[in-house]
């Protein structure tokens, strides 16, 4: 795929979809992190229904504790490894008021040093509640920039490389949202939507349908 149709296919989700953002919800850096940390493995929906109680009681670091670990897994017990996530939570929140001054770093090193974050999760913080141009490489966006070819990879990270040097700068800052919400509700794994779908003649699949 060259460059001049990448750009035809950011500029089309764009167009039909200019402001983009995350479904999980959130108030603050603090509250997205939490919320990025008891994704994985689960639905937004599951983890909006969660945090929905939690964030009533306690949404900063020193809150979170007062709940203490078992009032905390009680909010979040039917989402995926809670016992695991609960854990790393209580350990996040104190690492960030011992060495942040309870506040979410900027910095990518700082922020996977917390329990729980990884990659994926700083790059979705740095770019949702910073602004950062990083793009997080979920399942989603594996599938639809290896389907579409707007950048293959055999894993997430060569996937990430290839799309930060595809993907033009002007687009950056929301690609990572275009991207996982067209593999959520358009470019779905089992079968794509492509009847329905706004890159349907740029896109390099194959096996595309008329659904």
């Amino acid at each position: 795929m060259n460059q001049q149709i990448r750009e035809q296919i950011f500029a089309r989700l764009a167009e039909a979809n200019p402001n983009p953002t995350t479904e999980l919800s959130y108030a603050s850096p603090f509250e997205l992190l939490i919320a990025v940390i008891l994704s994985a493995q689960a639905t937004d929906v599951s983890v909006n229904k969660a945090t929905a109680g939690l964030y009533a009681l306690a949404n900063t670091p020193e809150t979170i504790l007062a709940l203490g670990l078992e009032t905390l897994k009680a909010h979040i017990k039917f989402i995926g490894l809670f016992n695991t996530k609960a854990s790393n939570i209580m350990k996040t929140c104190q690492m960030l008021l011992d060495r942040h001054a309870g506040e979410v770093p900027r910095e990518r090193g700082a922020l996977e040093a917390l329990p729980g974050v990884g990659r994926k999760t700083a790059n979705v913080v740095l770019n949702t509640a910073f602004g950062e141009p990083t793009i997080a490489v979920d399942t989603h966006i594996f599938r639809v920039a290896n389907r579409t070819r707007v950048a293959t990879g055999k894993n997430v990270r060569q996937v990430e490389d290839r799309l930060l040097k595809a993907v033009p700068d002007h687009y950056k800052r929301d690609a990572h949202h275009w991207l996982i919400l067209h593999g959520r509700y358009t470019c779905t794994a089992r079968k794509p939507r492509c009847g329905a779908c706004v890159i349907e003649d740029l896109c390099e699949f194959r096996g595309k349908t008329e659904y």
